[in-house]
């Protein structure tokens, strides 16, 4: 099954540092790849591609789609789309359904105010929490919850830098 997130909704002149962070979180939280609908900013993509290459992985980045064309030919490809929000069903409540389904994941995260047409698109309308929040703080929930924390041990053999678990201190190893 391969996981997508698709970020709606980006204004770059306000939401560079949040797209960016959606992203470094699909690709550290297990997901296949990063689609930036509707825009082109170059800036994110270019963060994006500098962590993929010095802390490894392979996850695809596109940019500049239209968003509503791509979820359309997503579902056509028999993937299905779970939509973050906070007006849809309970995570727990929808989840194990979620999980059930091998179908290819594309999970759309928003921006600003989410058009009703993403609602009617979405096989799944989701909630982390019918507060305020993150959308960032949202999806890591949502892939933490769909992966069953599996996630959090992928190691990236390609990667220019690691991370050594430690109980105090840091201890971070440097590859050529």
């Amino acid at each position: 099954m391969k996981i997508y997130v698709l970020r709606i909704g980006h204004r770059p002149e306000r939401d560079k540092r949040i797209t960016t962070h959606v992203g470094l979180v699909a690709r550290a939280f297990g997901a296949n790849g990063f689609v930036l609908g509707d825009i082109n900013d170059e800036g994110v993509i270019e963060s994006l591609n500098k962590v993929l290459k010095k802390w490894g992985g392979s996850m695809e980045i596109i940019s500049g789609v239209n968003s509503i064309k791509f979820i359309k030919e997503w579902k056509r490809s028999n993937g299905e789309v779970v939509h973050l929000t906070m007006y849809g069903l309970p995570i727990d409540y929808i989840i194990d359904k979620i999980k059930r389904s091998r179908k290819n994941k594309l999970i759309v995260v928003g921006a600003e105010k989410v058009p009703p047409e993403y609602y009617r698109l979405a096989d799944y309308n989701v909630s982390v929490g019918n507060q305020p929040h993150s959308e960032v703080s949202a999806l890591a929930i949502f892939l933490d919850r769909l992966f069953e924390g599996k996630e959090l041990y992928k190691r990236h053999p390609k990667s220019k830098i690691e991370i050594v678990p430690q109980e105090r201190g840091k201890k971070v190893v440097l590859k050529q």
